[in-house]
């Protein structure tokens, strides 16, 4: 509930240009600590799983397969937001904010398939 909460922050900081001084409203922004907040999720569930050694396909478990697709979704949207950073003035913390995003489904992804005993797939060169 808190990311999808900062997700929707995430959308008004984007809609708003950090140029933009409307006294009748307080923007709320992405900030450090909500970049911060990811950062420690990534490092408490990535302490329950194994090192990666190889690299794994998106897929397992029905749920991890939910999660790598979303982590999809994520790493569009931050291209996006790069491409909309070099034509008007953003908060940098967006861009940051995205990708740790996408780190975290990422981990969650794995963690889904250790939760559920389902391996991960291994690339195969």
């Amino acid at each position: 509930i808190k990311i999808q909460n900062l997700l929707f922050v995430l959308g008004s900081d984007l809609a708003t240009p950090l140029s933009h001084q409307n006294i009748a409203f307080e923007i709320p922004r992405i900030t450090n600590e909500d970049i911060s907040l990811l950062e420690k999720s990534i490092d408490f569930f990535e302490a329950k799983l194994e090192p990666l050694r190889d690299f794994i396909l998106p897929g397992g478990s029905k749920g991890a397969a939910i999660i790598h697709f979303a982590r999809t979704v994520c790493r569009r949207c931050e291209r996006c937001i790069v491409t909309l950073s070099k034509h008007d003035e953003i908060n940098q913390n967006i861009i940051i904010f995205v990708n740790r995003l996408s780190d975290l489904l990422f981990v969650l992804s794995r963690y889904e398939n250790k939760y559920l005993n389902q391996p991960d797939i291994k690339w195969e060169k």
